[in-house]
């Protein structure tokens, strides 16, 4: 394991490269940690900060250095109170010492010196436990993340903006038609020239994309599918598994894409739990049927 020190230094280089670096250790697969009840139950834990702390603490050691990268839903520990974020925190900072991203789901988004205080909270270089990347939301207006965008590059983290989800809700705001094209479109050519300069690096950029791993032929519907190739964004594809979302089926979605994909599974790696030994197999599991994804 490498001390807790050395995920600091790796900030310096940019986060798509030390993403692209990273999955090429480990491979594309990203494991979430969602510990709400009925999971933590199927365990035979309590829902109790105790069962929620196990429960955890045994996906650390099951995912840290493992995989390329872990997926923490922050709500899940926050129902806990200051012990609940406590415990993210140790969970970032242990996963982070074992060579493993974190990209911490928290989906915030708003404006001002708001939005300059969440991008602080969770990317900034006095964070009490800054993750890798996080998840943010750009529907108050893309350059309402203007805060956070800025300061993922000059830390060296990252941000997925939400831009095509698989929630039947979201085509209503998503598909929506602009000036420009689709709200989606307009999200993903904002992206596009914030990760201008990464690209002219030959690096993936720092500002990535959740899209659902089964959004079916939303892209092609949109006509983003080569805008989308253009980005230089990672795509943050959650939907792996348990929800519907195959290899065979992401190649279809993302079509020319797809070595840019990340593809996210929970619940099929969490069920194996709690044995650390079933956790692991699970991931082996995981690793070997996306790495026909590179």
């Amino acid at each position: 394991m490498t001390t807790s020190a050395e995920p600091a230094a790796r900030d310096s280089a940019g986060f798509g490269a030390r993403l692209a670096a990273t999955q090429a250790r480990f491979g594309p697969a990203c494991v979430g940690i969602d510990p709400h009840r009925s999971l933590v139950e199927s365990w035979g834990l309590d829902y109790s900060y105790s069962g929620v702390e196990r429960f955890a603490l045994t996906c650390v050691e099951a995912f840290g250095g493992r995989v390329a990268s872990v997926k923490p839903q922050s709500a899940f520990f926050e129902v806990f109170g200051a012990r609940g974020v406590a415990l993210l925190e140790r969970v970032t900072a242990e996963l982070r010492a074992a060579g493993t991203l974190v990209i911490l789901d928290v989906k915030r988004g708003d404006i001002g010196t708001t939005m300059t205080a969440y991008g602080e909270a969770f990317l900034g270089k006095d964070a009490p436990e800054p993750a890798d990347a996080i998840t943010v939301s750009p529907y108050l207006g893309y350059e309402s993340l203007r805060p956070a965008l800025d300061l993922a590059r000059d830390t060296g983290r990252g941000v997925f903006v939400l831009a095509l989800t698989s929630n039947p809700e979201g085509a209503g705001v998503q598909h929506a038609v602009t000036p420009g094209g689709t709200v989606a479109g307009d999200i993903v050519a904002a992206a596009t020239r914030d990760n201008a300069d990464a690209a002219a690096r030959g690096e993936w950029g720092h500002i990535g994309f959740v899209m659902g791993a089964t959004i079916g032929s939303a892209l092609d519907d949109l006509g983003l599918g080569g805008a989308l190739a253009a980005s230089n964004a990672p795509i943050l594809a959650p939907g792996f598994g348990a929800q519907g979302g195959t290899v065979e089926s992401m190649r279809s979605v993302f079509g020319e894409s797809i070595s840019r994909v990340i593809p996210t599974t929970s619940r099929d790696v969490l069920k194996a739990g709690p044995s650390v030994n079933g956790l692991v197999a699970a991931v082996e599991r995981t690793r070997e049927s996306v790495a026909g994804l590179r």
